[in-house]
This record gives structure tokens, sequence and C-alpha cells, in this order.
């Protein structure tokens, strides 16, 4: 029973006495601020009673030279009895400070030692034993402890006529009394110096660390469903508030991405239906007709080629999606522009041909520019595959690129039917097709890709046209400043 009743005193009282402080930077900030500054404040205290004991000794040592420079004289001229009346004349005003008087012979034997009892508490006869009076005795002080040790007999020496010597001395009692009520004024003043350096390190920390409030209270906001939440910025400049910055960028750049994949994943919920539709179609036809082996390997044939433009749609969607969001990864190097213009011309020269189309090339040499090779030709190539398929037979597409100080600019031009005013602001859409394309093959996502690869190079693409006079796409690219390696 009384084990139980132990163990359960022992459970009940467990944690007692163990306090535990608050874990946050700000509560750690203000205590670093409170100790710093109380440290500081205890090292000013030590320099100042450092200072201030070393005034009160040169004082009280002064003290002593001018009262030994008037003793010696005194005695010179009325003895020992003239130094009685000048202790007895002075004893009222030397009350917190009595003044040690002693006479010795060329033996430094005492010949007369005035009011020995208030030196009772120091071994005077340190004085006797020791050979104290020799020519150096008159520049150097001495210095006996008290019994206790808690107080010092300062003494000076100066010799009188006939090798009889006159000592002078203070005891340190009363300037430890004042720098004891200095230590006590010290720690009083320490409480409230402790409480403001605490209060004062609270509030700066609760200032200064605001912004990183801010940022927590915007992440629990994200993450109950407010998508747009952002950090409020100080504007001061400082490295939190540039956090701050970098911070709601980083929101932006996270918004954009998931608004991104959710119009990716619409536009490819949408735009499957259709070609899967078909591709279901054809199965279907094909399983009613069991032994056409024509009809059959025509479904099969026309299964694959919807199957390829699924993949392909797919995968140029997904490439919209990077470029638009800025995560297409990019191969830059430095290449050069002309060289993948002329690539482009070569490659749909022979398609223009069959169409009876002819491909001009108006190409200045070495315009050298950072770019992912790859996708710039996946870009013109695109621009130049449309031009082939709304020009007519007799037309011409020609293909510029020239430089100026800081950029590259390349210029696709064709004689085509050109674009209508209510499609020319439309044409970058993802999956859009004008009326006049309806006709041609093709997913509508060519020109999308072109603006995401252009946006993703930094770069900037415009369009030209009117109905029947063709069309004319510019390309802008920021030119490389160093020449080819």
């Amino acid at each position: 029973m009384c084990l139980k009743q132990g163990f359960n005193i022992k459970k009940r009282f467990k944690g007692v006495g163990q306090v535990r402080l608050p874990a946050t930077i700000g509560f750690k900030v203000a205590l670093w601020y409170a100790g710093f500054f109380i440290l500081s404040s205890a090292l000013l205290f030590m320099m100042a009673y450092y200072y201030f004991s070393s005034i009160l000794v040169e004082q009280d040592r002064e003290e002593i030279l001018q009262e030994l420079t008037e003793i010696s004289s005194l005695y010179a001229i009325g003895g020992i009895h003239a130094l009685d009346t000048f202790l007895q004349d002075n004893t009222a005003t030397r009350r917190s400070k009595p003044l040690f008087m002693r006479i010795a012979n060329a033996k430094n034997e005492t010949i007369h030692l005035f009011s020995p009892g208030k030196w009772k508490d120091f071994n005077l006869s340190m004085l006797e034993k020791n050979n104290f009076c020799r020519a150096e005795c008159t520049r150097t002080w001495i210095q006996i402890a008290s019994d206790n040790g808690d107080y010092v007999l300062d003494i000076k020496s100066s010799l009188l006529t006939k090798g009889h010597w006159v000592q002078v001395g203070m005891s340190s009692q009363g300037r430890e009394k004042v720098l004891l009520q200095f230590h006590r004024i010290f720690l009083v003043v320490m409480v409230p110096l402790f409480i403001l350096g605490l209060g004062g390190g609270l509030f700066l920390s609760r200032r200064i660390l605001q912004p990183l409030r801010h940022m927590i209270r915007t992440v629990r906001s994200i993450d109950i469903g407010k998508e747009t939440a952002t950090v409020p910025r100080t504007m001061s400049g400082d490295e939190l508030d540039e956090l701050a910055g970098l911070f709601n960028g980083m929101l932006g750049n996270i918004h954009r991405l998931v608004a991104g994949m959710k119009n990716a994943l619409d536009n490819v919920a949408h735009d499957l239906r259709t070609p899967m539709t078909r591709l279901r179609n054809i199965s279907e036809m094909a399983l009613r007709e069991k032994e056409d082996v024509p009809l059959l390997r025509a479904a099969l044939e026309k299964g694959i080629e919807e199957s390829d433009n699924i993949i392909r749609m797919l995968n140029t969607l997904m490439d919209i999606s990077e470029a638009e969001t800025g995560s297409m990864t990019l191969q830059i190097r430095r290449a050069n522009v002309s060289d993948l213009v002329a690539n482009i011309a070569d490659m749909y020269q022979f398609v223009a041909e069959e169409k009876g189309i002819r491909v001009q090339l108006a190409v200045e040499e070495a315009l050298w520019a950072e770019v992912d090779a790859g996708r710039i030709s996946q870009a013109l190539a695109n621009i130049v595959d449309n031009a082939i398929k709304f020009t007519p037979a007799g037309g011409t597409i020609t293909l510029e690129a020239f430089g100026s100080d800081t950029q590259v600019i390349i210029k696709t031009r064709d004689t085509g039917s050109g674009i209508s005013p209510d499609d020319l602001s439309r044409i970058w859409r993802r999956l859009y097709r004008g009326d006049a394309s309806r006709s041609e093959k093709g997913l509508g996502l060519g020109l999308s890709l072109v603006k995401g690869i252009i946006n993703a190079h930094k770069g900037r693409i415009q369009v030209e046209s009117k109905p029947g006079k063709g069309a004319v796409f510019v390309i802008h690219l920021k030119r490389s400043t160093h020449s080819r390696p």
C-alpha cells in the first residue's frame, strides 16, 4: 500500500520544477538579445567599477601625500607634541577616514604611534620586523592587510631630521564602503535591466520576424485551399522583405504550374474524345466483318494511325504545358541561327516543290545565339509547315534571318490565303483551328507550341497578315555577345 501511494505521489509530481520554455525563434532571439544586453551592462559596470576604484585609491594617496608633507613640517617645528595637537584638531573631520601616523628612529624602532587603538586590526609589527626605512622607502607604498583581509592600510614614508622617519597612512575601509554601495546599486539596477532587455528583445524579434509569421499564415491558408494567398511585404528592402518577395514568386510559379496542369488535363479530356471514338468505331466495324481480311487490315492501319495521332497530341500538349509554365527543359548551346534556318529550308524544299511552291532563302551569315537548336528548329518547322499548307501552287515562301546589335530576327513570309482579323488573335490558343484550316490535317497545336518554345527562350513572336495577302511570322531572339568559339 505504501509503495503504491509513493508511486502515485511520484507520478503526480512528475515534471514539477521542469519549466518548458517556448521553442520559437522569436523567444530565442529575445533571450540572446537580453543576454547580450545584460553582459554588456555587466562589462560596463566592471569598467566603471575599476575606474571608480582607481580614482578613489588615487584620491586617498594624494591626501596621504599632502598630510605627509604637512606632518613632516610640523614635526620639524614642534616635534611629537605638535603632531598630537594636529591630530586632535582634525579628529572631528577625519572620523570616516582616520589618519595613521608613526614616528620611527634610524633603526626602525617605533618612537611614537598615534591612536594605536584604531589600528588593532592590522599587524603593525611588520613595520619593525622588515627593514622598510631605506632610501627607496620614500618612493614606494607600503600595504598591510587587515587580519580579516577586508581592508588594506596604505602607508607612505618620509625622512625626518636626525635619521628619524615619519609614516602616514590611511585605511581602505572608507572607499570599500563606497564601492560596496556602488555594487549594491548595480545589483538593484540589474533586475529592471534584465526585464528591459527581455522586453526589448521580444519587441524587436516580433518586429523582425513578422514576415516569417506572415509566411507561416500564408502556407496554412494554402493548406486549406486558398491557392492565391501571398505574403504581405514591408518594402523595406532588407533580407526578410526579399525573402517574402521570392516566396511570393515561388507561390506564383506553383499556381501557374497547377493552372497549366489543369488546362492540359482539360484539353486532353476534351480533345481525346473524338480520336478515341473513331478508334472504337473502327474496332467495332472490324469485329462485325470477321472474314473480310482487306477490311480488317485497313481497320488495323486506321487504328494505328489514330493511336499515333493521340500520342502526338499528348506529347505536344505536354510540351506546350511545360513551355507555358516555364518548366520546359532546354539544352541551351551557342548555335548559328543561320544554319538552323537553312536546314529547315532544305528539309521542306522537296515538299514545297511537290505542291508547286517556291522556297526562297535570305540569310545573313554567323547569327549566333544561345538557344536550344532542336526546339528552335521545331518551332521553325511548324511555321514553315503551316505556310506550305495554306499557300496555293505557284506561291512563294521566303525565309529571312538577319541581326541587330542585340537580336536575331527570323521572318517567314508566304503568299497564301492569309489570316482573317477574327482569327488573328486566336491562332495561339491550344487546339484552335480557323475556318480555313479545318479542311487541312492537323491538331491545332502547332502555333501554340511555337509560341511556348519562343517564350521559353525569353524571346517573342508576332504575326502580320491580311486575308488574301499571306502572312508574316517574325521571331525575335537574344543575340549572343560572344563570337564563335
